[in-house]
């Protein structure tokens, strides 16, 4: 409080308001008491405190005193000592959970006002909300968000990373892994990964990226079979059963987004601490209990408890839905060409394609190559070059000398000559 300087509060404005009409004898201390809300006694100490001190006397008599709940001042230097040491930049809520780890309790609040005080934090204006908003989805699976954070997770210690980040819309579950980039066969393996931890998700929701959304025009025979042009991502999606939902705004799918916010504070620091500088480190961090002291903290529960993730069926095998896949023509001399390499399919197999036929080609995320034929695996080996063709040499007659003709013989002699 500066000096020569009262400042009331709207509480105290009121007191002072009504008292001095009591001092000036237009109320009775009474009346005051009903309209101040308080007891008739207490309103006599009030009024007796206002006119001893004046309007100085309605002020709290605790303002400008330390708290009696107040911290111990060598707990609070501690805890400053110990932020700055090492939790520099991190958020009062993410200290306040670490330094609490550490053995220093303090609320997270607390903390925001003494790195407040201590120009160690600054305050941050909340963004502005979406006007419209979208309830939540009641069964867990029913929808997972799926998206690709960059940034800078290891801080120039290690390589660019992308984090693939997939969020269960129902309760904020969150499961997600690092890779070198946002790519088709990045978002297959977590997507697998979680398949293999959760089970099959209902439906997918995700943005306009190539990797999921496809501009091209449909082929012939996608046109023959009524079917719109899909992505290797969205092939696979379909294989399970999965129906993908496309955001047309980053705001729509805002529960990954604040998730991907999350991690960009909290993951980084724990990295930071960890001295972790690559992508194999930083998935065993996620694997091994960060992920579930993440969900622990912000995930909730449902609306329903029915769970809507589906098993993977034992006849399915994963390798084969998570892959590359094209459709390629058998060439006359039962060939398959697939990315610049060439295929010969042998005899061995039960059933041959003819030559001009269509085979599936599949590209397995382990390399490995697959052609299928009506559903069935066919054996072939690999050929570094195609062979070449032989030319067809002429056989000599043997043993038949050429007969010659005199020159008088009627083959050489005109037709004119013969008639004359």
């Amino acid at each position: 409080m500066n000096e020569g300087i009262l400042k009331l509060s709207k509480k105290e404005r009121d007191r002072l308001r009504i008292l001095s009409r009591v001092r000036g004898g237009e109320l009775r201390l009474r009346e005051a008491a009903e309209l101040l809300e308080i007891s008739y006694r207490q309103g006599k100490r009030i009024y007796r405190r206002y006119r001893e001190e004046g309007e100085k006397g309605l002020v709290h008599r605790l303002r400008g005193r330390p708290s009696n709940s107040r911290k111990d001042a060598a707990l609070r230097e501690a805890v400053l000592d110990r932020y700055r040491e090492r939790y520099e930049g991190f958020g009062p809520t993410l200290a306040s959970e670490k330094l609490g780890k550490e053995g220093h309790r303090i609320d997270h609040e607390t903390l925001r006002r003494w790195l407040l005080e201590e120009g160690l934090w600054q305050r941050r204006r909340k963004r502005k909300k979406h006007r419209s908003w979208r309830e939540r989805k009641a069964h867990c699976g029913e929808m997972v968000q799926v998206d690709g954070s960059h940034h800078d997770w290891f801080e120039g210690r290690g390589e660019r990373a992308v984090l693939i980040n997939m969020v269960d819309d129902a309760t904020g579950r969150t499961f997600s892994r690092f890779h070198e980039g946002e790519t088709t066969r990045a978002v297959m393996e977590t997507l697998w990964e979680y398949v293999e931890k959760y089970g099959i998700p209902r439906s997918i929701y995700t943005d306009k990226d190539s990797i999921f959304v496809t501009e091209r025009q449909p082929t012939i025979a996608e046109e023959l079979r009524d079917e719109e042009p899909v992505t290797q991502f969205g092939r696979a999606l379909k294989k399970l059963g999965v129906k993908m939902n496309v955001a047309h705004s980053p705001q729509a799918k805002g529960r990954v987004e604040r998730s991907n916010g999350v991690y960009q504070d909290r993951l980084v620091k724990e990295l930071r601490l960890l001295g972790i500088g690559g992508i194999g480190k930083a998935n065993e961090l996620l694997r091994n209990g960060f992920l579930e002291e993440l969900n622990g903290r912000f995930a909730k529960e449902p609306r329903s408890t029915v769970d809507l993730h589906t098993p993977v069926p034992k006849r399915v095998d994963l390798r084969s839905i998570f892959c590359f896949e094209e459709e390629r023509l058998v060439d006359n001399d039962w060939t398959v060409r697939w990315k610049s390499r060439l295929f010969q399919i042998t005899k061995a197999n039960r059933i041959v394609p003819r030559a001009r036929q269509k085979v599936t080609v599949q590209e397995w995320l382990d390399g490995s190559v697959h052609l299928l034929y009506r559903k069935r695996e066919l054996q072939y080996a690999e050929l570094n070059a195609r062979p070449s063709r032989e030319a067809k040499k002429r056989v000599k007659s043997g043993g038949r000398s050429r007969r010659t003709v005199p020159a008088n013989h009627p083959w050489n002699r005109s037709y004119k000559t013969m008639v004359a």
